[in-house]
């Protein structure tokens, strides 16, 4: 095989991956005072990131990044295993092995990063007049936006639509 069918193929397998990982969505909201409407679409890459488009009945439109806002932990298990190296064994296990000393690790439990979900999106979408800020919270936050929730954005002359996203 020659460099370009594996490059080809190489890209292919990727944007079937990125493809696999990809949700769409709706919500609507309304400003406090009544006079504005919107209908967003939202697309999430790999459950934090994504884009939100904003179209308001007075024909703006707003769009840009959004962003769940999470926290990453490396858990290091190895020191659960702490004494249970090779040495003595006592009493009888299972096919013929020893318990106790000797044991060692289970399978694949070495260092691991864990993903906290905060619950938060912020966006930042720009329109024809600015910039339209947006902070949601999110009902199953590990679902991302596709586990809906509730939120508000702020246009640029001030004014406050409250948001809302259904499940899926």
């Amino acid at each position: 095989m020659t460099a370009l069918p594996i490059r080809a193929a190489a890209a292919s397998l990727i944007a079937i991956a990125a493809a696999a990982c990809t949700t769409t969505g709706i919500g609507t909201g309304q400003s406090i005072s009544g006079h504005i409407t919107a209908n967003f679409n939202w697309t999430e890459t790999g459950g934090t990131q994504g884009t939100l488009v904003a179209h308001l009945s007075n024909g703006e439109i707003f769009q840009g990044p959004m962003f769940q806002i999470t926290q990453e932990a490396r858990v290091d298990y190895g020191p659960l295993w702490n004494g249970w190296g090779p040495g003595w064994g006592w009493g009888g296990g299972w096919g013929g092995r020893r318990w106790g000393w000797g044991w060692g690790g289970w399978g694949g439990w070495g260092p691991d990063t864990i993903t906290q979900y905060s619950g938060q999106v912020l966006a930042n979408l720009q329109g024809p007049a600015g910039f339209m800020r947006c902070h949601f919270t999110l009902m199953s936050p590990s679902y991302g936006m596709a586990g809906g929730g509730i939120g508000q954005c702020q246009l640029p002359h001030g004014e406050i639509i409250n948001a809302q996203f259904p499940r899926h």
